[in-house]
């Protein structure tokens, strides 16, 4: 079938605008079919390359070809908020970065819930993202802040929700705690970045953990525990015949101490300086914690067992 200047000239506009080249005729190397319907005809196409990316680029075309300017305006943020929530699939995630310009790269969320003056500090968080990138920032379904943000690779994950906190308080007087999702590789992903961001937010609540920032990477064994059921989870406590548990792990003091000195690596010295707290002070709770569990939290392995056996304690009470 002759091609016209017409989708030759649409698909050459294409071709600069995702780098991909349609060809008419099949290629002598691999090479994915598909077809084009434009001006009321049907059209055999091919791309370069073979799989489930090429597949993806050939749809990409397809839904490019067949635009017009007649298209409603797509609202960017109810379709960004579709993606987020894992509703746009793939697909829907390469035509959200086709309409609005944004390159593809590597993105994760954070999840954000500001102690008070939400939409103050709603309005600061959108002040330190970038726009032009691709950043965004919205409401959730829950009430809560939710980012969207494009890696620079000057900051991690970790180190931009951390930022966040930090300006947070210092310019708008606002404490906020934040769940940080894993980095993806690609926006196709960022469903995934954005519910391990929430399930972070939601592990803080059901450990009673302290601090402003908690990254998903922090909560693998949690996620391992909570799939176990609970009455398995009540067996693996039993064994340890921990008489005495509540006495450690709903003592708000011997439980902060204890974490502060894991977080600080089992370091007597840094624990101490971390917590204003004396040496001795910090060993005597130390002490105590070995009489009452029997774990000399000193030693790596028990500070181990320490941690699994604060985590089971914690969710066996949810």
């Amino acid at each position: 079938m002759e091609i016209t200047d017409e989708l030759t000239a649409v698909v050459e506009e294409m071709r600069k605008k995702t780098g991909t080249k349609v060809l008419f005729e099949e290629p002598s190397y691999p090479a994915t079919k598909f077809t084009l319907h434009f001006g009321n005809k049907d059209y055999a196409a091919w791309i370069r390359g073979k799989g489930e990316e090429s597949r993806l680029r050939a749809r990409l075309v397809q839904y490019l070809v067949g635009k017009t300017a007649a298209e409603p305006v797509i609202d960017r943020m109810a379709e960004l908020r579709r993606i987020v929530y894992g509703e746009g699939g793939a697909w829907g995630a390469i035509r959200f970065l086709t309409n609005f310009a944004i390159p593809d790269g590597k993105c994760f969320c954070l999840v954000i819930v500001p102690e008070r003056l939400f939409d103050e500090a709603f309005t600061h968080v959108e002040r330190c993202l970038t726009e032009a990138r691709g950043d965004a920032v919205f409401v959730t379904d829950d009430g809560r802040i939710a980012v969207v943000r494009f890696s620079d690779d000057d900051q991690s994950a970790y180190d931009f929700g951390s930022f966040i906190a930090q300006s947070l308080y210092e310019e708008a007087g606002v404490r906020a705690r934040i769940g940080v999702g894993c980095e993806m590789r690609s926006f196709t992903e960022i469903a995934t970045s954005f519910m391990q961001a929430a399930t972070a937010f939601r592990m803080t609540e059901i450990l009673r953990e302290k601090g402003a920032v908690h990254s998903y990477r922090e909560y693998l064994l949690v996620r391992v525990l909570e799939d176990i059921p609970r009455s398995r989870l009540v067996d693996y406590m039993d064994q340890f015949r921990i008489a005495g548990a509540a006495d450690v792990f709903e003592d708000a003091e011997m439980t902060s101490t204890a974490e502060a000195f894991l977080e600080n690596s089992l370091n007597i010295s840094e624990t101490s300086r971390t917590l204003f707290m004396h040496r001795n002070t910090l060993t005597y709770r130390l002490d105590k914690i070995e009489r009452t569990t029997g774990l000399n939290i000193r030693k790596f392995s028990d500070a181990v067992t320490f941690r699994i056996l604060t985590v089971l304690y914690k969710l066996i009470q949810t």
